[in-house]
């Protein structure tokens, strides 16, 4: 049964923090809908298409798109509910194509200070001030169509085991160690180092959820220098160590019939 859109209050912007547990829901909203990641993991279907958030992920739910989310653990979202006329259209299309969003450490910052700042006097205004800042960090994370970029992580992708160094990703694009780390921040907001970080767990997940490798063969396929590392590594993203989120990835949480 199609899912009845629910109606925004009557303010252009809302934030609230939420938690989500195994007994999702479709529905749809009249409003464009941000998820973004505080602590823990959640599965989320946009439109058809599925992904897991966690700190590097977050979820861009466009105007009037069905959608169902569930998790088995704790977890903490901040929603911010958005007007489509207060984002740029071009960033609005972009964003409604992809759906899930690459988190960088500058919008996970943005996202735990507005969280924390919900309480009190001013939460108006400083929601005003913040919501630029936020879009910004997410547009700057968003996958650019660059080839200098895709050269990059095709580079990087093929031998994630290299000890890869900034001036040998340097090398690959034809710049200085130096002038790579500002093109990254204004790219991406982020380090070379953090991106690097970003891709291994990325190909962490992918394994993780779709094959049984074992956990120490991917920490020495992925670059880490041990399996303690990479475990490390995947419970800081996704607040689950690897066999956790092994299990949780092959679970099924959505109900197969879930209605408005």
């Amino acid at each position: 049964m199609p899912a009845t859109p629910l109606q925004m209050p009557h303010r252009p912007l809302a934030l609230t923090v939420r938690s989500y547990g195994q007994d999702g829901q479709a529905h749809a909203h009249d409003f464009v809908q941000l998820v973004l990641p505080l602590h823990g993991a959640l599965e989320i279907e946009v439109g058809g298409r599925g992904a897991w958030l966690d700190r590097m992920r977050a979820a861009y739910v466009p105007q009037g798109m069905c959608h169902i989310q569930a998790s088995q653990q704790a977890n903490g979202f901040l929603i911010v509910d958005v007007l489509p006329h207060m984002l740029d259209s071009r960033q609005a299309e972009q964003w409604a194509a992809h759906r899930f969003l690459p988190v960088s450490p500058a919008a996970n910052h943005l996202i735990d200070y507005m969280a924390a700042s919900l309480q009190g006097e001013g939460v108006t205004e400083r929601a005003a001030l913040w919501m630029p800042l936020l879009l910004d960090a997410l547009a700057n994370g968003t996958p650019q169509p660059s080839v200098r970029w895709a050269k990059l992580a095709a580079t990087v992708d093929a031998d994630l085991a290299r000890h890869w160094t900034v001036a040998d990703m340097a090398a690959c694009v034809g710049v200085s160690a130096s002038r790579l780390h500002v093109l990254f921040r204004d790219a991406f907001g982020t380090t070379p180092h953090d991106w690097l970080v970003q891709r291994r767990l990325e190909q962490a997940r992918q394994w993780l959820a779709g094959t049984d490798r074992p956990i120490a063969e991917m920490a020495a396929a992925l670059g880490f220098s041990d399996q303690s590392a990479l475990t490390r590594a995947v419970r800081k993203a996704t607040g689950m160590p690897p066999a956790a989120y092994r299990r949780q990835a092959r679970s099924t949480p959505f109900p197969g019939t879930a209605t408005a």
